[in-house]
Order: structure tokens, then sequence, then C-alpha cells
């Protein structure tokens, strides 16, 4: 007799409100790692570019980049959060702790928060707090995110819908920064730009000009560094067959080009500390080339540090359009087909030293 040890993933039906989930293989961040994620984005920001800039600042060395941070713990949610998703849908509360460095080891554990059957009866809506640590159990991220998975049986009865209250951005007071953090030898032009947290104001956009068209290869060996398992990103066998026909984009890839093409412009915006909200707006597929522009929210100071500010930011991501007076919504309310990532995040920026 033949017994199945492989694992399937879970159906909307495996989960349950309060569930907790430990995610299997911790993962050690290498240099390796660091260098394989720059050489995919092309991300110019100093601090995550230059180990001395970065201990000028008061970090121990380089740190590691915030998303590349975030895709690992997202990574390792995938096979038994996501692994029979049809979509990913969204981000909130989302909250980075302590820097990652090379030799630091992650892992991760979900809770769910919330369900809701879809009114098809097929899939059903999974709504997860996710938080990452190091091995010195320090968080290092934590986020709420919301994905759609099919059910295994359409026939099996609906749970009670729970719906979590998600906050719509994170409070400035709830900020975590980096201990030991100072910013009275940064280095404005060796970080590429003069502008600083008093050069921005709310409503002003900046279009980021350049575009990054995505290659096939590219885009499976990053899903490969999360160790990301999601079917619709790898199996061409099995997505010949699907709605689309091919390989979907990891979403998280599209958030990672959209912030390294965001340094032109955003120079100074030297950590992400917080991920407000998050839209995967319409598919991406290999060979689409991305524009992003970036909206200034709101700007909020950070109480008794004068040397620093933060600014609330929403980065929209565009395929094979320029996003020059790019529209990002038609009248009927729905983005816009070109229209791929609507990502409200806050970042860390220098003030202008007295």
């Amino acid at each position: 007799m033949t017994k199945t040890k492989t694992n399937p993933g879970n159906y909307f039906e495996d989960f349950a409100i309060g569930q907790e989930i430990r995610h299997a293989t911790p993962r050690t961040v290498t240099e390796g790692d660091i260098a394989l994620y720059t050489a995919l984005y092309g991300p110019r920001f100093a601090v995550q570019s230059a180990a001395d800039f970065a201990m000028d600042l008061g970090f121990e060395d380089m740190p590691a980049d915030d998303l590349l941070v975030f895709h690992i713990a997202f990574g390792k949610t995938v096979p038994d959060i996501s692994l029979n998703a049809v979509a990913n849908l969204g981000y909130a509360d989302g909250r980075f702790g302590v820097p990652v460095y090379a030799g630091d080891t992650i892992r991760t554990t979900s809770e769910v928060i919330g369900l809701k059957e879809n009114s098809n009866g097929k899939t059903g809506v999974v709504y997860v707090r996710s938080r990452a640590v190091n091995q010195d159990d320090q968080m290092v991220v934590e986020y709420c995110r919301w994905v759609m998975v099919n059910k295994k049986d359409p026939a099996s009865p609906a749970p009670e819908a729970v719906l979590p209250d998600l906050p719509k951005a994170v409070t400035p007071e709830s900020l975590r920064l980096p201990t030991g953090l100072r910013l009275d030898k940064y280095d404005f032009q060796r970080a590429g730009s003069t502008f600083a947290w008093e050069d921005y104001e709310p409503g002003e956009k900046i279009d980021h000009v350049d575009g990054m068209t995505i290659e096939e290869a590219e885009h499976m060996m990053a899903t490969r560094l999360y160790q990301n398992t999601a079917k619709v990103h790898f199996n061409q066998f099995e997505q010949a067959k699907g709605r689309f026909g091919k390989r979907l984009i990891y979403g998280g890839h599209i958030i990672s080009l959209a912030r390294a093409l965001s340094f032109n412009g955003l120079e100074n915006a030297f950590k992400i500390v917080a991920i407000n909200g998050g839209t995967h707006c319409n598919p991406t597929f290999a060979g689409d080339t991305i524009h992003a522009w970036t909206e200034v929210v709101e700007k909020n100071e950070i109480h008794e540090r004068p040397d620093l500010g933060a600014l609330r930011l929403r980065t929209i991501a565009t395929k094979d359009r320029p996003c020059a007076d790019h529209p990002l919504k038609g009248d009927d309310g729905k983005y816009d087909p070109q229209v791929v990532l609507d990502f409200d995040y806050t970042v860390l920026m220098p003030r202008r030293q007295p």
C-alpha cells in the first residue's frame, strides 16, 4: 500500500480562527543572498550598499534590504498558507523590527485572524498575521495579509465569517527605530541626493522615470531565493491549463522592483519601517516592463529626533506604460489594467542638520 508523505498544502476548509502555524525551514541570511538581491533588482540605497556608510549611522554592519527580509519571511508561510491560493490580495499593519545582517537566522509563525467564504462556494479568503524573528527571538518583521484560497470540496459548509479590524496605517508612535541610530554623519552627497525630509510635501507626486523589464529567469530565481513554493510562479505545465495560460510573477517581485526604481527621487528614504497597506491590482508576466511613481501621503516627525523624520508613501507600479499622467482607476472605480501595484508604506529619512 502506497502512503502519501507529500504536503498538499492547506485548503480553505483547513483553516480555523486562532489557529497558529509554525512554518518550516528556518533561513540563515548570507552575504550571497544580499548580493543576489542586489543583482536581481539593482537597489542603490546607500545604507544597504556600503558597510562604512551604514556603520557611520549606528548600524552594526551593512543591513540586509528590508524587503529581502520581508520576502524570506513571506516565503516561509507559502507552503502552509498559500500553496493552494488563487491570489494574494493585500497587506496591512506591517512593521519592521531589528535590522537583519548576514549570519542572522529568520523563522516565521502565523496566526489565522479572519475567514470568509466567497459567494461562488469554491474559494475563500484567509487572513493571517505573520511574525518573523531572528535567532535571539527579536522581531524582524510582522504583517497581516489576506489571500484567496481554493476549497478542496465546494460542498463543504462555510465557516462563520470573521473579518479582522485592521488599521489603515501604522501610527508614527508604533514605528520601531534601529537602536543607536544617529544621523549627524549622514552624507547626502554619498547617498545620491541633497533632498531631506523637509523638502517633501504631502500630495507631491514623483515620477521615478526609469523602467525595468522582467525576464522569466529573473523572477523564478528571485522566488526560489525566498523559497516560495507557490505553484503559480513555477509550474508552467499546470499554469498552461489555468486562467492565464502562463506563470504569474510573484507580487513581491513587483514591490522590490518598484522600491528599487523609487531611488530616483527618494534617494534618502534609507529604511522601510512600516507596510500600511498594499494591493496587487493586476497580474504581471515575464516580458512586462515596470515603471513606478510615488505620492507623498503624509509627513511625520519622530518624537525627540530633530535629525529624523518619517514619510508615508504610496508607490504605484504600472506595466508597459510610463507613469506620467497615467490614470490610476477608470470611471468604474476599478484599477486601470496597466496598474499592477498600489503599495502604501512608511520610510525613514534624515532631516537637514542646523
